[in-house]
């Protein structure tokens, strides 16, 4: 039994870091949170922020204390992606809001509504009955692991840029805002029709 528990866990850490790695749209707006967030205190209390929203609707949602409409709930994701895009694009241009003062605070809110879309994945997915509360908690441990490889993966990009000086990492800022913004509306109005049952 004690193997078998171990399958299962592993079975599902991979799931998570699947999911997370091969989820466009989660990754994008990490990277997204990543622009957003200046200096590494701000960056870890952000990074945290979302991890701590997504981790309780994820739980809450498939304990079944939150309902799911998984259409509504992509359509909006994607339309967080665009609000997060054009925070971005202002700040470059010098216009500072509280995202950009308290970027934890974005990132807790829609953390929630991210952690609402692992919930539909994993319910896709299916749970072992007889060891929901173990699987729950590896698969978010599978998507907190593959967050963090793409986080340092973003910041190993980020730091070559900076050791570049023919790129400026700040000028490239409003270019990346822009073309999430860009897909993201793409993915909005791709997934509309979905929350009617279309």
């Amino acid at each position: 039994e004690g193997g078998s528990g171990l399958r299962m866990a592993g079975t599902y850490l991979t799931l998570g870091m699947e999911h997370i790695l091969l989820g466009i749209d989660h990754l994008l707006f990490v990277l997204g949170l990543l622009l957003l967030a200046k200096g590494l205190g701000p960056l870890v209390k952000t990074i945290t922020a979302f991890t701590l929203a997504h981790s309780f609707t994820l739980g809450a949602s498939v304990l079944g204390y939150i309902p799911i409409h998984r259409g509504a709930i992509e359509a909006a994701i994607a339309l967080s992606i665009v609000l997060l895009a054009r925070e971005i694009v202002v700040g470059a241009r010098g216009f500072v809001h509280l995202t950009h003062r308290q970027p934890w605070l974005v990132a807790f809110v829609f953390g929630l509504l991210h952690g609402l879309g692992f919930a539909g994945a994993l319910g896709e997915i299916g749970l072992p009955e007889s060891a929901i509360p173990l699987a729950l908690l590896f698969f978010n441990l599978g998507v907190e692991a593959g967050q963090l490889l793409f986080v340092l993966a973003v910041l190993g990009v980020y730091s070559l840029m900076r050791a570049n000086t023919r790129l400026s990492a700040p000028k490239f800022e409003p270019l990346v805002g822009y073309a999430l913004g860009a897909l993201a509306t793409l993915w909005f109005f791709g997934r509309l029709p979905a929350i009617w049952g279309a």
